[in-house]
C-alpha cells in the first residue's frame, strides 16, 4: 500500500508539473503573438505613415474640367460633323453643302458660322467633316436649331443630302484656352485631326500638359484649333493642324522633337491615351479654312 501511495503521489506531482509546463507554453505563445501582431502594426502604420509623403493625394476638384479648360471669355459652342458619302456622290454633297453654308453665313438670324469643311485625302475615305461655331454657346444652338426646323428650304437640302449619305455622326466641343482661335486662313493647305479618346479622368492632367507644349508647335504657324468634347464620345480630343504639304508637316513634326521639352510632354501624355487617329483633309471650295 505504502508503494502505491508513493505512485499516485509522484503521479499527481508529474500531472500538475506537466499542466504548469503548457499553461507556461500557452503564455509563451500569447506573448510572442502579441508581440508579433505589435511589430506588424508599428511597421504597418511606419510604412503608412512612410508612403503618405510621397503617394498624390487626390482633392476634391472645385469646378467643372470643361469650365477649368475652356475659353470662358468667348463662350462659343463647336460642333463637328462627320458624313460618310457615296462615293459616287461626294462632288455632288459638295456643292450642295457648300450652298448650304452660304445662305446660313449670309442670314444674320442665324447666330452659327461654317469655320472649316473638308474631304478626308488619308484615314476615313469617302468622308466630309465640318466644324461649326455658335457665338452664345448653348443658347445659340438652341436658337439655331429650332429656327432650322421651321426652314422649308433646309428641310429640303435635309432631304435631299439623306439620299447621298452612308452614315453620320457630330460631337459638341468646347475650346481648349491656351489654343489658337481657328480663323480663317489662306491656302492652299492641308489639314491634320488628330484625334485622341483619354482615359476617363484624364482631362485635366492633358490639358495641364499641352499648356505648356503648345510653345513648341507654333513656329510655322500650324496650329488651327484645339478641342475636347462635351456631348457624343466623351474624353474625346480634337487638335487641327495646317501645313504647306505632307513634306512641310513631316519637317514641322520633326524640327518640334529637336526642340528641348517636347519630349517630356510627349513622356507624360503618352500614358493618358486610350487609342489615337489621324486624318489627312482637303479643304473644299467653300471652306473659309484654305
Amino acid at each position: 500500500m505504502y508503494l502505491r501511495g508513493a505512485a499516485s503521489t509522484v503521479r499527481r506531482k508529474m500531472a500538475k508539473a506537466g499542466s504548469l509546463r503548457t499553461t507556461g507554453r500557452a503564455l509563451h505563445t500569447s506573448v510572442h503573438l502579441q508581440r508579433a501582431a505589435a511589430r506588424r502594426f508599428s511597421e504597418s502604420s511606419d510604412k503608412g505613415w512612410f508612403r503618405s509623403l510621397f503617394v498624390h493625394k487626390v482633392e476634391a476638384r472645385k469646378d467643372a474640367h470643361s469650365n477649368l479648360l475652356s475659353k470662358r471669355e468667348t463662350s462659343s459652342l463647336y460642333k463637328i460633323q462627320f458624313h460618310d458619302v457615296k462615293p459616287e456622290c461626294l462632288d455632288t454633297y459638295n456643292s450642295l453643302e457648300a450652298e448650304v453654308q452660304k445662305k446660313l453665313h449670309q442670314d444674320q438670324d442665324f447666330p452659327c458660322e461654317v469655320v472649316g469643311s473638308w474631304n478626308t485625302w488619308y484615314g476615313e475615305q469617302d468622308q466630309a467633316v465640318h466644324l461649326w461655331r455658335y457665338q452664345g454657346g448653348y443658347p445659340a444652338l438652341t436658337e439655331c436649331l429650332q429656327k432650322l426646323r421651321v426652314n422649308k428650304e433646309y428641310l429640303e437640302f435635309r432631304k435631299e443630302r439623306s439620299k447621298m449619305l452612308i452614315s453620320r455622326r457630330n460631337q459638341l466641343l468646347l475650346e481648349f484656352s491656351f489654343w489658337n482661335e481657328p480663323l480663317p486662313r489662306q491656302g492652299p493647305n492641308i489639314y491634320e485631326l488628330r484625334t485622341y479618346n483619354l482615359k476617363p479622368g484624364t482631362m485635366l492632367e492633358w490639358g495641364n500638359r499641352w499648356a505648356r507644349a503648345i510653345k513648341y508647335r507654333q513656329s510655322n504657324n500650324e496650329a488651327v484649333g484645339g478641342f475636347f468634347t462635351q456631348i457624343g464620345d466623351l474624353y474625346v480630343v480634337h487638335h487641327l493642324w495646317a501645313y504647306e504639304s505632307l513634306q512641310s508637316r513631316e519637317e514641322t513634326r520633326n524640327a518640334a522633337w529637336r526642340k528641348e521639352g517636347w519630349d517630356v510632354n510627349v513622356y507624360y501624355t503618352v500614358p493618358l491615351i486610350r487609342s489615337m487617329e489621324s486624318r489627312i483633309m482637303i479643304p473644299t471650295e467653300s471652306s473659309p479654312l484654305q
